[in-house]
């Protein structure tokens, strides 16, 4: 076997009892993996991972090719464990789909070619982290990791098991009943001694098994930190590991295992290095946690049986321990430490037990309300901080400049492109960590956050594109970021995360009603590896900055013998394909919207692109919308509010200069009571955009519909008339451009229209209302 050094880290040589003929692999590789004699001079060289504890992985490379394996043990095994066929399945049907997992290669059940079966899959570039506490990286940036790793867990549990096709990959209904008596039987037969505290804690799981024992999902069986390749340098999850232990099961089963470290024995130090997990700054709480898993899941925070899916992890980690340690025994396991796993299996099992005396209350615990209604977390707080302090110093000083530059290239080609002082803010921004603040899994914020900075980035229009957080970049990166496949994410989530491209959103036509969307006519019919689109296009926000490399199109896939809801989807196209015609600029009151890239419309004549550009799937356009239309729903709502301070503002400086009448203006009563009604509409609408906000953290989009939906309608109505009455305090000026105030009207009434009209946003809420009425009257009867 050639064992020549790895630049792979915790690899090391291969140990004896795992050795195997590395000409006969490499000859059965040669034979049925594409691609590997590509470079047929090149020695395959061979290493061992030392971090696992079940099946032995190793890593291949041959010339600039690397690949990873995973084998049986050899030796006698317990029985139903280390089914890599299985884990071979279900990470081919996973990359099929995009979510992350390494795409698995070849499956070998012959145990001729190394002695045991085995699968070889692609090796993923990135960052493991091993201690829990995350060392090395800043608050913020340990907070997102987080919130990625826990993004995922909910984006696993959210897949459908039919439509993955793996019906028959467990047994399903009665998962914890068969998980208690699975591992007390893989305990027992691995027991070198009696630990009464195993014993009892496997009595009280079966006879406290949860009433909802039914749940069917796909689910880890092992997901925790380790398991997890993070992106080099972003924190973004590329790859779910070891599959070992998924199933079809209760999906708490795996958010409970990821929440074992919040009481891991002081007494065990193998998970972590660190002792004091409350003063690693950035580490979610568990409630936080599961608050943003549930958010994305869009169920209850308050979970039923949380002390018992904790006491199962801890039986279930307790009676892998025992199977490690009888490995070590029998000479079959990789890691150097695995004889230390006698000594841990008992506290781990006392541990279960005391927990399972616990009762828990899951959802975030209430805060104080005197000080204010709706909590930031104390991220949110350090950057609202931080962002107040860069707008200061950076973004209003520079409005002038901005302006300026505009109004001198009014009538030029330079119209559409953006100041240099611009790219300048963006650099010093992201420089300071002040970027791409909207995504959670980016910034670690919740939408509570993210609503008060974005009310502070609202007073100056240029300040979104500061931080990267402008629309329609925002709400296209939201739909890349929760749909998009790995290839997709690389070509075009990364770059837009980076700022060094632009977006536009094409959804509305001009030759239907869009304000039904199921009216959309535009095609994109499949033909071979391609679809080919056509149709025309309006309000294309964004087409016009020169920066604007890629398009989000939805149109017709289905006929119509699917719902009207499931006949359309979303395609991402290259503004540069050929049969793309931008048309013609859109004005909104006669303003082009120059530094936001303008609204256009745009042809799509025969347009061919390849058919992996298709995002999530046919016929999934409108469940990608309402995913689009969760957070940044709000985002334009969060911003008008900062708007509508500034238009405050000018209209009480306007109202304390001028003289009318032999009096200030403010002296006029009609003035004062302008004023005093703009307050009060302020503070309103703040509450319901922190309401909306609020609910989407707790509830997630799907159960904060109707406060979405409320929002939408009270923010621009409110603004509109608190802008018109600025204008009105200001007069002539206030439709001239020595004011930005009628510039201001006419984006605030455009968001009349923008994410669907009022009355359709009204329709919604009083079907919302009539519902809850009538489920309230039942509930009394």
């Amino acid at each position: 076997m050639e064992t020549g050094a790895s630049r792979e880290p915790e690899t090391a040589e291969v140990l004896p009892q795992h050795k195997f003929d590395c000409r006969s692999l490499e000859a059965y590789l040669h034979q049925h993996l594409p691609g590997f004699g590509v470079e047929p001079e090149a020695k395959l060289t061979v290493a061992q991972y030392r971090s696992g504890q079940s099946n032995p992985t190793f890593y291949l490379q041959k010339g600039f090719q690397a690949y990873v394996l995973r084998k049986k043990p050899p030796g006698s095994l317990l029985p139903k464990a280390h089914k890599i066929d299985r884990e071979f399945k279900v990470q081919k049907t996973l990359f099929s789909i995009g979510f992350p997992v390494p795409k698995p290669l070849l499956y070998c059940s012959d145990a001729c070619v190394i002695g045991t079966e085995f699968y070889v899959m692609e090796h993923v570039q990135g960052r493991i982290f091993r201690d829990f506490t995350i060392p090395g990286v800043s608050p913020a940036e340990r907070s997102a990791i987080y919130v990625a790793m826990i993004e995922t867990l909910a984006q696993l549990h959210s897949l459908n098991i039919q439509s993955l096709q793996l019906e028959g990959y467990g047994t399903g209904a009665g998962y914890c009943k068969r998980q208690v008596s699975t591992w007390t039987k893989q305990y027992q037969a691995a027991a070198h001694q009696d630990i009464p505290a195993m014993n009892q804690l496997s009595d009280w799981l079966m006879k406290n098994l949860p009433d909802n024992d039914n749940e069917e999902n796909l689910i880890h069986g092992d997901f925790k930190l380790d398991n997890i390749v993070f992106h080099p340098k972003e924190s973004r999850v590329v790859a779910v590991l070891d599959w070992e232990l998924s199933t079809i099961g209760h999906p708490l089963s795996d958010l409970a295992h990821l929440s074992v470290f919040y009481f891991w024995p002081r007494t065990i130090p193998l998970l972590s290095q660190s002792p004091h997990l409350q003063e690693n700054i950035g580490i979610p709480s568990m409630e936080e946690l599961i608050s943003i898993y549930c958010r994305c899941r869009g169920i209850n925070s308050n979970l039923p049986n949380w002390n018992f899916f904790l006491a199962l992890s801890y039986f279930k980690i307790a009676g892998i321990a025992q199977g490690v340690y009888s490995r070590y025994l029998l000479g079959n396991n990789a890691s150097e430490s695995s004889f230390q796993f006698a000594n841990i299996v008992q506290p781990l099992a006392e541990t279960g037990l005391q927990l399972s005396k616990r009762t828990f209350s899951t959802a975030l615990p209430q805060t104080d309300t005197t000080r204010q209604l709706f909590v930031q977390t104390r991220t949110g707080q350090e950057v609202l901080t931080r962002v107040k302090q860069f707008m200061k110093q950076h973004i209003l000083p520079a409005e002038k400049e901005v302006i300026e530059f505009y109004v001198q290239n009014e009538n030029s080609v330079d119209k559409w492109k953006k100041p240099l002082v611009i790219d300048k803010l963006k650099e010093m921004a992201k420089a300071e960590g002040l970027w791409n603040l909207f995504l959670p899994a980016v910034s670690g914020l919740s939408q509570v956050d993210y609503a008060l900075i974005a009310e502070e980035t609202g007073k100056c229009f240029f300040a979104p594109d500061a931080f990267n957080c402008q629309a329609p970049d925002t709400g296209n990166m939201e739909v890349l970021h929760l749909y998009g496949s790995e290839k997709q994410k690389q070509q075009w989530l990364e770059p837009l995360l980076q700022g060094s491209i632009a977006s536009c959103f094409c959804m509305t036509e001009p030759n239907v009603a869009s304000s039904d969307a199921t009216n959309i006519e535009c095609s994109i019919q499949q033909d071979g590896d391609s679809y080919v689109i056509n149709g025309k296009k309006w309000w294309c926000s964004g087409a016009g900055n020169p920066k604007c490399k890629i398009a989000i199109v939805m149109g017709k896939t289905n006929n119509n013998s699917v719902t009207r809801h499931k006949q359309h989807s979303m395609i991402l196209v290259p503004i540069n394909t050929p049969g793309v015609e931008v048309v013609r600029p859109l004005s909104v009151f006669g303003y082009l919207d120059n530094f936001h890239g303008g609204h256009f419309e745009i042809h799509f004549n025969q347009v061919r692109v390849p058919a992996t550009n298709l995002i999530l799937g046919e016929g999934r356009g409108f469940e990608i919308a309402q995913g689009r239309l969760g957070p940044g729903r709000i985002h334009h709502c969060m911003r008008t509010i900062g708007l509508a301070e500034r238009a405050l503002q000018s209209m009480c400086e306007r109202a304390k200069q001028r003289v009318a009448f032999k009096k200030k203006l403010y002296s006029h009563e009609v003035v004062a009571h302008w004023i005093a009604e703009s307050r009060i509409a302020i503070e309103e609408i703040r509450l319901l955009t922190l309401k909306a906000a609020h609910s989407i953290d707790t509830l997630g989009s799907s159960g904060a519909k109707k406060e979405i939906a409320m929002i939408k309608v009270a923010a621009p109505r409110a603004v509109c008339k608190i802008v018109d009455q600025a204008i009105q305090a200001c007069g002539g000026a206030g439709v001239s451009h020595e004011y930005p105030l009628a510039n201001m009207y006419a984006l605030t009434r455009t968001l009349r229209l923008a994410d669907g009209p009022d009355e359709v946003h009204l329709s919604a809420i009083a079907k919302m209302e009539l519902w809850d009425q009538a489920r309230s009257l039942r509930a009394k009867v």
